[in-house]
């Protein structure tokens, strides 16, 4: 590949372009929006001047109830070789270019598993997608020819190919990425009308829960258009567990001990259920999950604190395999939490406290 056009400069077209420029590749880029293509021109991620000639991959990033129509008329006008898009729903593009009577030979459609709450080019980066599952869902009739540039595209974003039907993707997407985002901004809601008191004592729990609530819902809109039944199926079970979650509390206020003991017991299983579904989680680099010991450290909110404390862990000769800050409330202080193996745990702990960090258990 030496030639690309990226049709969409949003983020994920926008980081996908930036990653292809850095390593040589001559990046014509194009948006209906001609303001956020010289953006991205600005950014380093190509020129917003059409190509002279077809290019080598056509890379369709636009949402997805408008990519049949972007590729099927990129086609049309010959721009590329190859044509790949990056929506996040593979089954329904594709259908509609079928039903448009498009050649699907030299399409590939794609999915990199990467992202960010803002949207929009200047939130784009060439990393984005380095060590990220990215999804190809050729064909039977897909050119082996557009199957390679999409493997080089990705090889060139540093990612990792996996190999799906579309169908079956969508269907993965509904449960590990669509869902929560509905779950995550349903909890977020229950905090728009909540007493100023109960909103204080916010913790790293509910930070956690509705990270992703912060999301463009313009373009949460588009992306579950396109995927409704999935993941109303997906909702479906979150609904059956709740309602049965529900009678269990309701059964732990009854006098009746025998509906207090079914209550605990229903508890029991979700609660159950949800530490087997959590283990399923892949771990670091993709490994099976790993059980931590957490080395929590009290430090102070100002400049220098973190580098202080990953330095002094370093000297220690502990690997940090993850780390979390819990901020305080109305205190210029934060508990950082180091991650790591249970056997590396207590020397750690006892190295920082020589060095005079407060370890709080």
């Amino acid at each position: 590949m030496r030639t690309a056009v990226v049709i969409g400069t949003g983020l994920v077209g926008t980081s996908a372009a930036l990653a292809l420029a850095s390593r040589g590749i001559a990046v014509h880029l194009a948006d209906h929006d001609p303001e956020s293509a010289r953006t991205a021109a600005a950014l380093g991620a190509g020129t917003d001047e059409p190509a002279e000639g077809p290019v080598d991959l056509a890379i369709v990033a636009v949402p997805p109830a408008h990519t049949a129509t972007v590729l099927a008329a990129a086609m049309r006008d010959g721009v590329a070789r190859g044509y790949l898009d990056v929506a996040s729903v593979k089954g329904g593009p594709r259908r509609e270019l079928e039903a448009m009577g498009a050649d699907l030979a030299p399409y590939i459609g794609t999915h990199p598993m990467a992202g960010k709450e803002r949207s929009g080019p200047l939130a784009a980066t060439a990393d984005l997608f380095e060590g990220r599952p990215w999804v190809l869902t050729p064909t039977p009739d897909t050119d082996t020819e557009v199957l390679n540039l999409a493997l080089e595209l990705i090889a060139l974003c540093r990612a990792v190919p996996v190999v799906m039907d579309a169908d079956a993707h969508d269907r993965a997407v509904a449960l590990v990425s669509h869902t929560p985002q509905l779950i995550s901004s349903m909890v977020a809601a229950r905090l728009e009308d909540a007493d100023e008191t109960a909103v204080r004592l916010c913790g790293q729990g509910i930070r956690d829960v509705t990270r992703i609530a912060a999301s463009d819902p313009r373009m949460w809109v588009e992306i579950l258009s396109a995927n409704p039944g999935p993941v109303a199926d997906v909702l479906a079970g979150v609904a059956a567990d709740l309602d049965e979650t529900v009678a269990a509390l309701r059964g732990l206020q009854s006098a009746d001990e025998d509906k207090r003991r079914a209550g605990t017991e229903g508890i029991q299983d979700v609660l159950r259920r949800g530490n087997a579904g959590r283990v399923r989680v892949p771990g670091k680099h993709g490994a099976g999950p790993a059980a931590y010991e957490v080395v929590a450290v009290l430090i102070s909110d100002r400049p220098g604190e973190l580098a202080a404390i990953f330095a002094d862990a370093g000297r220690s000769g502990t690997n940090i395999e993850d780390v979390r800050i819990e901020h305080a409330t109305g205190q210029q202080a934060g508990l950082v939490q180091l991650m790591v193996e249970p056997s590396a745990a207590p020397a750690l702990a006892a190295a920082l406290s020589e060095r005079g960090w407060s370890i709080r258990q």
